[in-house]
């Protein structure tokens, strides 16, 4: 396959309002490391960080420039969830298993905070505001009732509550739900800065970051693994994929490539609101989500409105997936008709057969961690001192993120007409009310 790198940044908002960029040369001759990692990303910068923390010499290997793929791109919402809920996690694997899968997400979503502060990204702006997931109608509200009273029951997260309908339209200004279930976990953070800052932090600390140096192949040594680039050769003893959604640049991530399923999701940001009909939504400044399996979630940025959901099908942007985006945020929020919409862009969610992330190993050389469907901002930050770990030799008790394989999809390559089928339905189901 052949390499789809070195493309130019996309025209978001991060990228109109991102701070003043760190400067990474690309790979030029042959370089001997303890540990290559490609991916510029936040897992990959996060590994790099706890490998030289533990004493060894990475290098990060970015295809294109730190930003490009989806620690530039997506929604900045800082999370401590799972695709799947903790209540279905304890029923299939247990409580002890939920129990982890919750703390994990607890740690990350600190674990971000934390980050901001070591490395001192006043640009990532985060404002750790929680959450409302609100409820799109009355059988969808009863799910999270339940599943608050579990998590408060159960874990003892007396933080999580319920707002009644009157409470989520002063929270958003939109009359369109229900209910929703208030997390105070979390919060917003500009993505694109966030990334950039972490990747400064670590060129001070002395980490070897090569931009625009795609991996075009893997070739074992005795002593370990050779990462061919179009300039020179990273040699190094053991190699981490951490590539995410953009798996299919070169062939040599493709051992992880097949178990990955690239979702498009579209966003939306219009111009300031001040002075228009718009200007008091969302006042508390948390990120939205709703309930429609076609989800669509929504949040300011300084005084500007996001807006962005699933369903921008095939490999480029499309005029119909933002118009939808635009239509969709237009019926919700009807001040905002007159509202100039600035920027449109999508980026790529890597999505799992079991809808969880997966950290492991290849084999006694690689190491992979892939598959945040699209919930990743905290994981994948916080993910690189449990990738460092399992360079290192360790377990580190990661729940199911460790404990279940990381399966290949059937039929793979027809991929894209099974992902237009499942939305299809799930536009049906979420139509129904169900």
């Amino acid at each position: 396959m052949a390499s789809q790198t070195s493309a130019a940044d996309v025209d978001s908002l991060w990228q109109a309002t991102s701070v003043a960029r760190p400067a990474f040369a690309s790979l030029t001759g042959d370089r001997a490391f303890d540990v290559a990692v490609i991916g510029g990303g936040y897992t990959g910068l996060s590994t790099a960080r706890y490998l030289a923390k533990a004493g060894l010499a990475p290098v990060v290997l970015e295809a294109n420039r730190i930003g490009w793929g989806a620690s530039g791109r997506n929604g900045g919402v800082v999370s401590d969830k799972f695709r799947v809920g903790f209540r279905a996690i304890a029923a299939r694997h247990g409580l002890d298993t939920a129990r982890r899968m919750h703390d994990l997400g607890l740690e990350a979503v600190e674990h971000v905070g934390q980050l901001v502060e070591d490395f001192d990204i006043k640009g990532a702006d985060y404002r750790p505001s929680g959450s409302l997931l609100c409820a799109h109608n009355g059988h969808t509200l009863a799910g999270l009732e339940s599943e608050a009273a579990w998590l408060r029951g159960t874990f003892g997260d007396a933080a999580v509550s319920m707002l009644r309908a009157e409470e989520v339209a002063a929270e958003t200004g939109s009359r369109g739900f229900t209910g929703g279930m208030l997390n105070p976990h979390g919060g917003v953070i500009h993505p694109l800065n966030y990334v950039l800052g972490l990747a400064a932090g670590l060129k001070a600390a002395g980490i070897a970051i090569h931009e625009n140096t795609p991996v075009t192949g893997l070739r074992r040594e005795a002593t370990g693994i050779v990462a061919e680039t179009p300039a020179g050769r990273i040699s190094a003893r053991q190699l981490v994929i951490a590539t995410n959604s953009y798996s299919d640049l070169t062939p040599a991530t493709a051992p992880v490539r097949r178990s990955i399923i690239p979702f498009r999701s579209a966003m939306i940001a219009t111009e300031p609101l001040a002075g228009t009909p718009g200007a008091g939504l969302l006042a508390s400044g948390r990120s939205y989500t709703e309930t429609r399996r076609m989800m669509r979630w929504f949040r300011k940025s300084g005084d500007r409105l996001l807006y962005g959901g699933r369903g921008a099908f095939g490999k480029t942007d499309t005029r119909a997936a933002f118009a939808a985006l635009e239509t969709a945020m237009v019926r919700q929020f009807p001040e905002l008709a007159a509202v100039k919409v600035t920027h449109r862009w999508s980026g790529l969610v890597a999505v799992t057969l079991d809808s969880l992330p997966h950290l492991g190993r290849l084999d006694d050389r690689v190491v992979y961690s892939v598959g945040y469907n699209g919930t990743g901002v905290a994981l994948s930050s916080a993910i690189g001192r449990h990738v460092a770990a399992l360079v290192a030799g360790g377990s580190p008790d990661l729940g199911l993120l460790t404990r279940l394989p990381l399966h290949p999809i059937p039929f793979y390559g027809l991929r894209e007409p099974a992902v237009r089928l499942v939305a299809g339905w799930y536009q049906f189901l979420d139509a129904i009310g169900r």
